[in-house]
């Protein structure tokens, strides 16, 4: 008789972090490792995640492969790099997910309409599946409301950053964030602040 393999239990809490304008400084198309830097405040937030026992997984659209900007291949060294800051900040990064696509894009492999480009959930929940994680323990952090109705449609705990970010502010009952912070460090506090709660 076929065993079948049992599925991991979700024992694992996260937080999702937006990539551009959340985590780092917001360079449009940018896969030059030197120019990503993390912004003000987000090592002393990461640290503070990391203590509290969240894994940190970055979640990000990068249209600019599905657009011509750059190769699929150009996102490795932003990868690595990403991993290094966190790992200077002592807050390993568990993975970076990327959404490659873009349904108007120029690259027919990559012009499609798919479920992992932000505001559909698909990264978060692979990340769910890859590493075990609670999404109702867990939070989405960007400054974008699409982040925060991928993390919504998710099953997470929302911030969004009022940073600027947000040009179009489309409302909807998905796309209303739980809290607001202007930047990663008070989301940091608000998420301290609501440790036991959820």
């Amino acid at each position: 008789m076929a065993v079948s393999a049992r599925r991991p239990r979700s024992t694992n809490r996260a937080v999702f972090l937006d990539k551009d304008g959340t985590l780092i400084e917001n360079v449009p198309y940018n896969v030059d490792p030197e120019r990503v830097a993390l912004l003000p405040g987000a090592a002393e937030a990461l640290q503070t995640f990391h203590a509290a026992g969240y894994l940190l997984v970055v979640v990000s659209n990068q249209s600019g492969v599905a657009r011509g900007r750059f190769d699929e291949q150009a996102l490795r060294p932003v990868q690595r790099r990403l991993e290094t800051l966190c790992a200077d900040a002592a807050a390993p990064l568990s993975r970076f997910y990327y959404c490659p696509h873009h349904p108007d894009g120029r690259v027919p492999r990559y012009a499609i309409a798919c479920d992992c480009r932000k505001p559909q959930p698909g990264l978060l929940l692979r990340a769910a599946e890859d590493h075990a994680i609670d999404l109702s323990h867990s939070w989405m952090i960007g400054d974008i409301l699409d982040d925060i109705e991928a993390g919504r449609r998710a099953g997470c705990a929302t911030i969004l950053l009022n940073s600027g970010g947000e040009t179009e502010w489309r409302d909807g009952p998905l796309r209303r964030p739980h809290c607001v912070a202007r930047d990663l460090a008070e989301a940091a506090q608000v998420i301290m602040g609501r440790e036991g709660t959820q």
